[in-house]
C-alpha cells in the first residue's frame, strides 16, 4: 500500500499575527497534486490539525474545505488523528458518518484499539493524550504516571490486535526519544517525562508520527516525522518542509520525501539602516517573503518601523544587534526574574513553553515536588 504521510497542519496559525490560511492552501494543493501523481492508496494526518483547541470560523472553513477536497472530491481515504493542539472532543464531531467516505478521524484512545483495515495493512490511530487518560482506560490509579509508562500498556494492548499476515502500521503524536525539537512545537517536556523509547515501537512495520516539525529530528528506517508542511518559525527557516510518500508491505517500507514550495519564505536580513533601504538591495529580494531584521546601527532612527515596512511589508520583528534598547530589555527580564519565587518562576516557564497555563492538578503537583527539594535542601 502507497501512503502520503502529512501532519502538523495547524489550520489557523498566524504567524507574528500575519494569518497564514492562504499558505497553508498553497502547500495543500501541492499536496493534492503530489498524490494524484504519486497514485498513492491513501492519506495519513498524524495530529494538528488545528492551531488551537477552539479555531477560528475562518480556520475550520479552511479545514473544511480542503478535507472535502481531498476526501469527498478526490476520493482518498484519509486516516487522521488528533494532536496536542486539537480538542478532541470538537474534532470528533462527524466521527460517525465520516468513515462512510473512508474518513477515518480517531480522537480517544480506546479507538487505538480497532485497527482500520486496509487493503493489507492494519492502521492503528493513536491519538495525542495524557497518562491519565491511560489510567482511566486502563483502571490503574497508580503506576502510571508518565506517557513512557502509558505507551508501554498501549502498545502491548494494540500488538493483542495484529493479524500476523498484515503489515502494521501506527499513526501517532507525540516525542520519541531521540528526537530534537524546535521552538514552535510548544508541548513541554521535562526530564524525558514526555518522551517514547524506539524500542517500543519496534514490531509496527512503519510508524507516522507528528508533533515535531523537522522531518529529519528522527532519522529511522520505519519511524518518521513527516515535519509540518510550512515553516512555523525563525528556528524552521533553513528546514526543508514536505511530505513522505510511503510504500508499506510486510518487513518491508519504502519511503521517498517529497518537497512543498511554501507562498512565501522565512527570511532574515542583516545590516544598517542605509543598506537595507537602498534600492538596488531591496530589489534583489522577494519583498512578499515573511522578513526578520537584525539592524546594526547605534543611533536613533526617525520612524524606522514606517520606512522599513514600506518596503518590507512582512516584518516578523526587528533587533538591534548592538543597540542600547536591547541591553536595557534583557537586564529589565534578569531583574524581574530574580524577583520571582520558584512557583512563579515555573509557572512562568511552563506558559512560555506551552502557552497553556498550568491545571489545579499541575499547580498541585508542582507545589509537591517543591517543598520535598526544600525540605531536602534543609535536611543538608
Amino acid at each position: 500500500m502507497r501512503f502520503l504521510h502529512t501532519a502538523d497542519w495547524h489550520i489557523g496559525k498566524k504567524l507574528h499575527g500575519y494569518s497564514l490560511l492562504e499558505d497553508q492552501l498553497h502547500v495543500f494543493d501541492q499536496m493534492i497534486q503530489l498524490a494524484k501523481q504519486e497514485k498513492v492508496d491513501g492519506i495519513i494526518i498524524a495530529g494538528d490539525l488545528y492551531d488551537r483547541s477552539v479555531p477560528s470560523v475562518d480556520a475550520v472553513e479552511r479545514f473544511n474545505q480542503m478535507i472535502i477536497k481531498l476526501n469527498l472530491e478526490e476520493k482518498f481515504p484519509v486516516f487522521a488523528i488528533s494532536g496536542n493542539h486539537d480538542s478532541a472532543i470538537r474534532l470528533e464531531t462527524g466521527g460517525p458518518w465520516f468513515r462512510q467516505s473512508e474518513f477515518h478521524l480517531h480522537t480517544r484512545l480506546e479507538q487505538a484499539f480497532h485497527p482500520v483495515e486496509f487493503g493489507e495493512v492494519q492502521l492503528f490511530l493513536l491519538p495525542y493524550f495524557e497518562p491519565s487518560d491511560a489510567r482511566i482506560y486502563f483502571d490503574n490509579k497508580e503506576e502510571i504516571r508518565t506517557i513512557e509508562q502509558a505507551m508501554t500498556v498501549v502498545i502491548e494492548e494494540i500488538k493483542k490486535q495484529f493479524k500476523p499476515e498484515m503489515a502494521h502500521v501506527l499513526v501517532s503524536h507525540f516525542f520519541a526519544a531521540g528526537s530534537a525539537k524546535s521552538d514552535s512545537e510548544t508541548k513541554l517536556t521535562v526530564g524525558g517525562l514526555d518522551t517514547v523509547p524506539l524500542d517500543l515501537l519496534e514490531d509496527f512495520d512503519y510508524v507516522a508520527l507528528g508533533h515535531l516539525h523537522n522531518k529529519d529530528a528522527l532519522i529511522s528506517d520505519s519511524i518518521r516525522y513527516s515535519g509540518s508542511p510550512l515553516k512555523f518559525s525563525l528556528s524552521e527557516r533553513k528546514q526543508e518542509k514536505g511530505v513522505w510518500i510511503v510504500d508499506v508491505e510486510e518487513k518491508k517500507v519504502d519511503l521517498s520525501f517529497h518537497p512543498l514550495l511554501p507562498k512565501r519564505e522565512i527570511k532574515e536580513l542583516q545590516g544598517t539602516f542605509k543598506e537595507l533601504t537602498q534600492q538596488e538591495f531591496y530589489e534583489s529580494l522577494d519583498r512578499k517573503d515573511f522578513m526578520f531584521i537584525q539592524l546594526t546601527d547605534r543611533a536613533v532612527i526617525p520612524n524606522m518601523m514606517y520606512q522599513l515596512r514600506k518596503i518590507y511589508p512582512n516584518i516578523l520583528g526587528v533587533e538591534r544587534v548592538y543597540g542600547r534598547e536591547n541591553d536595557q530589555k534583557i537586564l529589565a527580564k534578569e531583574i524581574s526574574v530574580k524577583q520571582l519565587s520558584p512557583l512563579e518562576l515555573s509557572k512562568q516557564f511552563f506558559e512560555e513553553m506551552t502557552e497553556e497555563e498550568l491545571t489545579n492538578q499541575q499547580e498541585q503537583w508542582l507545589n509537591e515536588s517543591l517543598d520535598a527539594i526544600q525540605q531536602k535542601e534543609r535536611g543538608k
